[in-house]
C-alpha cells in the first residue's frame, strides 16, 4: 500500500481538520493564560517570606510535577464526576476539563519560570522604590514585573509551544481536537501515513507560526539599545587645549591617566 496523495491533500484541505487545528490552539491558548496567572500567584508564595505559603505552594508545585499530564486529564474527565455530582451536568464538557487538566499541570511550571525571573532582579530596586514611597503592589506591579517579563518570555514561549502539543493528549477524553480527527480518519479508511501527515504538517504550521510571533515579541521587550555607539574625544581634546593630541603643551590628567 503506497502513500496516497489525493486522500493526504484532501485530509489537509478539509473542514475537519481546520476545526480541529482551530480547537488545539485555542485549548492551548486558554491553558496557557490560565497556568500563567495561577502560576503567578503560586511563584509569589513560592518566594514569600512566611512560611506557611511557602508550604503550600512548594507541595502545589512538587505535586503537579510529579504526576503524568495524561493521568490528570482522566482524573478531572472521569474521577470528577463521580466524586462531584455537579459535573455530572452538559456544562462539563471535554474542553473544560482539558483546560482544567492541562492549566493546572502547566501552572506548576510556569510558577518556576516566574520565580526564577522574579528572583533575577536586584534586591535593591524594590528597596529604592519602597524608599521613594510605593506601597508593595505597586513595587510588584510597576518595578518587578515588567523586568520579570523580560526573562519570562523565552521559556514562556517554549511552555506554550509544548502545550499546543500537549493538546492531543486530549483525544482521550473524547475532545476533537487535531490528532483525534487524524485518528477517525485512520479508523474508518485505515490510511495511517496520510491522515497522520496532514496532522503533522498542521503542526509544523501552527508551532512556526508561534515561534515567529516569539521572536517579535521578544524583539519588542529587548532593551538594548540598537543606536551604534562612536568614539569620540573628550571635550577638552576637541578643542586643542593643551595636552591633547597634536598640541605642544602639558600633559593632561587623562593623557597621565592613559600612562599608567
Amino acid at each position: 500500500m503506497e502513500f496516497d496523495g489525493t486522500i493526504f491533500w484532501d485530509a489537509l484541505t478539509s473542514q475537519e481538520y481546520l476545526d480541529g487545528a482551530v480547537l488545539s490552539i485555542g485549548l492551548a491558548a486558554a491553558s496557557q493564560v490560565l497556568a500563567v496567572i495561577i502560576g503567578f500567584v503560586v511563584a509569589l508564595g513560592r518566594i514569600s517570606k512566611h512560611r506557611a505559603p511557602r508550604a503550600v505552594a512548594g507541595l502545589y508545585v512538587w505535586f503537579f510535577r510529579a504526576i503524568p499530564t495524561l493521568l490528570v486529564l482522566l482524573l478531572v474527565w472521569n474521577a470528577g464526576p463521580q466524586l462531584f455530582p455537579a459535573l455530572r451536568e452538559d456544562w462539563f464538557s471535554p474542553f473544560l476539563a482539558g483546560l482544567i487538566g492541562l492549566s493546572i499541570v502547566e501552572a506548576a511550571y510556569m510558577a518556576e519560570i516566574i520565580r526564577a525571573a522574579l528572583l533575577s532582579i536586584d534586591d535593591g530596586q524594590a528597596v529604592a522604590a519602597r524608599a521613594l514611597g510605593l506601597t508593595p503592589l505597586q513595587v510588584l506591579r510597576k518595578v518587578l514585573v515588567p523586568q520579570a517579563i523580560k526573562v519570562a518570555l523565552p521559556p514562556t514561549g517554549n511552555e506554550f509551544i509544548a502545550m499546543i502539543k500537549y493538546t492531543s493528549l486530549a483525544s482521550v477524553i473524547s475532545l476533537r481536537e487535531l490528532l483525534t480527527t487524524a485518528q477517525v480518519g485512520v479508523s474508518v479508511t485505515f490510511r495511517y501515513a496520510e491522515y497522520y501527515v496532514a496532522a503533522l504538517v498542521y503542526y509544523l504550521v501552527i508551532v512556526s507560526l508561534v515561534m515567529l510571533l516569539q521572536s517579535w515579541i521578544e524583539r519588542r521587550y529587548r532593551w538594548t539599545s540598537t543606536v551604534p555607539t562612536r568614539r569620540f574625544l573628550p571635550p577638552s581634546w576637541s578643542r586643542r587645549s593643551p595636552g591633547a593630541p597634536g598640541s605642544t603643551g602639558t600633559p593632561n590628567a587623562a593623557q597621565e591617566a592613559l600612562k599608567v
